[in-house]
């Protein structure tokens, strides 16, 4: 007998113990009580010890950079390779990310502008000016002096860089997450959780303590990554009322204050929480609609009235750049031979505070948007899915920053603005851009233009707040989305906005942007072992087609729910 005929069917059975009663009824309290005293514990450290938090923290951060920036920096670059090899890959392409008859729940434009909007939406207020500003006046290629900061032959390499952060690397976090999840979850039938992508790994004791720790491991990650969002969020968001006429939430410099912060936490929390109350085809898709919309009006503004022959070169030239450079960018990495000031200490200083801050973000949202992609993807094939959800989301942000970030540059390099933009805080950048644009002409199109950036800000982070809640949830209550979870909805919100606020109290973004670089670093080594085992199960899924085999949990007797008789037991992978 060939081997061949020996493969038995996948792993379709994954008992995660869940609560029959009570306050957790229908929760897995191994998973969520964890999760849940961890996150209060940083919480009270946060706000009652903020200076030896945050001397804990910065220590911490120090290690990492030392020890494990070259780990981030080839981890991201393996992700981009294992999108690429599936969606060109015959056997992996043609998969449906569901059932085979399946088709997708949601139309192209919902998919696309829910997973936009939860992904990344909000970062493209803040840095798609604010980043390549900081880039034209300092990068690798300044450090080297290849090129001059702030002249003219440094705005490709500003460009360059910009892509590279929010490129084809940060959707290869959220594809790998996502892709593994609808895999397992809608072909195997196996829980929407993150343990249910290491199945062919680790078989059924994921069921137990392992998986357990894995979970708890995607929560913390979760609330941390969402938190960077949101506090970079929170003070555009402040930044954005001054300009609109609401004062007092600000201080001198433009930093929120703790009024500020209490109070745009308040607002974003509260919209995110009710709209999480509603579920994903209602308020989620109903925001993420109107925010694709308002993004499209405030580009088009860019686009027309910016520095469009700029923004076209940016846009085109700083794509061949990118492009062309991606193999050596993704795994370059920068060493400092210990002595403050060389160029090699600069240029590995500058990879921990941009390349390796930006992989541990993706990585750290990751599960949150993986989740999210997860279920708003099913009746997908894979190579829908990798062309959907890394090359057009990855080229929007390039749209992006070629003329939001390119009116900005444009308008200082022939000094029309005279440091305006330059000088503005990172949140208030843009405000100050189209305050400087428009304000000639009329102070209420300035106005109304600020109004209108708020607004939409505030749909970017209620939508990225109220998806992040709706799958910690899932994720506590063992891949299960159902209303019994409402309860634990107001909990998680309420967690959310504490611990931005007590980071930003505490110690501003960067404390947020430590605690965040920590706690993805565990979570990276979870998602390398997701990659390898989606590799092995769809291999092990062409092996098992040639010889017959069902691959599909509405194939295989004894799979739950599939109105078969039992049989064939359920193997591991």
């Amino acid at each position: 007998m060939s081997k061949i005929r020996k493969l038995k069917p996948p792993l379709t059975e994954l008992d995660i113990n869940t609560k029959d009663g009570g306050f957790y009824n229908g929760f897995s309290t191994a998973v969520a009580v964890p999760a849940k005293i961890i996150i209060s514990i940083l919480v009270v450290w946060a706000i009652f010890w903020p200076i030896q938090s945050g001397a804990v923290l910065n220590g911490f951060n120090a290690f990492i950079l030392q020890n494990f920036a070259a780990w981030y920096i080839w981890v991201v670059a393996f992700f981009i390779v294992v999108c690429f090899v599936l969606a060109v890959w015959p056997a992996a392409g043609r998969l449906n990310l569901g059932l085979d008859h399946e088709k997708p729940e949601f139309s192209n434009f919902s998919w696309f502008s829910m997973m936009f909007g939860a992904g990344i939406g909000v970062g493209m207020l803040t840095w798609a000016v604010a980043e390549p500003v900081s880039h034209f006046g300092s990068n690798p290629e300044t450090i080297m002096g290849l090129t001059t900061g702030g002249a003219a032959d440094n705005v490709r390499m500003a460009y360059k860089w910009s892509f590279l952060h929010w490129g084809f690397s940060a959707w290869a976090c959220y594809a790998i997450c996502g892709l593994s999840l609808a895999f397992f979850s809608y072909r195997r039938g196996l829980p929407l959780t993150i343990r249910s992508g290491l199945t062919p790994l680790f078989g059924q004791s994921l069921a137990g303590i392992l998986g357990h720790v894995i979970d708890v491991v995607a929560v913390v990650a979760t609330i941390l990554g969402v938190a960077q969002t949101l506090g970079f969020g929170v003070d555009q968001f402040v930044a954005g009322l001054s300009r609109i006429g609401i004062g007092g939430l600000a201080d001198a410099e433009g930093a929120a204050t703790t009024t500020g912060i209490i109070i745009a936490l308040t607002v974003i929390m509260g919209l995110s929480t009710l709209s999480a109350l509603s579920g994903v085809g209602k308020g989620i898709k109903w925001l993420s609609n109107i925010n694709m919309a308002l993004s499209i009006v405030l580009l088009g503004f860019f686009i027309i009235f910016g520095a469009t022959w700029f923004g076209f070169n940016a846009m085109f030239i700083g794509l061949w750049d990118y492009v062309l450079a991606l193999p050596e960018l993704s795994l370059t990495v920068f060493r400092s031979d210990g002595v403050e000031g060389s160029e090699s200490f600069l240029l590995a200083q500058w990879q921990g505070w941009w390349p390796v801050f930006y992989w541990a973000w993706w990585i750290a949202f990751a599960p949150f948007v993986g989740l999210f992609l997860a279920r708003i993807s099913r009746g997908r094939t894979i190579r829908e899915f990798v062309l959907g959800a890394l090359i057009v989301p990855a080229l929007m942000c390039f749209v992006w920053f070629a003329w939001a970030g390119g009116t900005a540059i444009n308008l200082e390099l022939n000094g029309a603005a005279n440091g305006v933009i330059f000088d503005a805080a990172n949140g208030d950048k843009i405000f100050a851009m189209t305050e400087f644009m428009l304000s000639p002409i009329s102070e209420w199109l300035a106005w109304g233009m600020a109004l209108l950036i708020v607004f939409l800000l505030m749909t970017f982070l209620v939508t990225s707040a109220d998806s992040a809640v709706l799958i910690v949830n899932t994720i506590n209550a063992a891949g299960d989305e159902g209303p019994k979870s409402r309860p634990h909805i107001l909990f998680w919100g309420v967690a959310l906005a504490l611990v931005v606020a007590g980071l930003l109290i505490s110690g501003g973004t960067t404390a947020i942007q430590t605690a965040m670089v920590i706690g993805a670093l565990p979570f990276s080594v979870v998602m390398a072992l997701m990659a390898l085992a989606l590799l092995k199960a769809i291999y092990n899924d062409t092996r098992r087609e040639k010889a017959g085999v069902p691959t599909t949990h509405d194939n295989i007797e004894g799979a739950t729910g599939n109105g078969l008789a039992p049989g064939l037991g359920v193997p591991a992978e």
